[in-house]
């Protein structure tokens, strides 16, 4: 994983969905859409979250808590 979307969960953590989405914007890797998506529940837009979700290869959930949680698993 890279520095940037380990900033981006730190900005989602801390409820700063507009600052991650400014981060994860231009990442196409798997995880970057998935906190995409993650950014697009924050935000209520869910339609755009599933988007992202699809874009990630992942199962959608609304629950921005535990997907945050889930992750930041994937960092050591």
């Amino acid at each position: 994983m890279n520095n940037a979307l380990q900033s981006a969960l730190v900005q989602l953590a801390k409820g700063d969905w507009d600052a991650a989405h400014k981060i994860v914007q231009s990442d196409e890797s798997p995880t970057g859409c998935w906190i995409h998506g993650i950014v697009h529940v924050m935000e209520g837009d869910l339609e755009n979250a599933r988007y992202w979700y699809g874009r990630a290869k992942r199962t959608f959930s609304d629950d921005a808590a535990n997907e945050i949680a889930a992750v930041k698993k994937l960092f050591p």
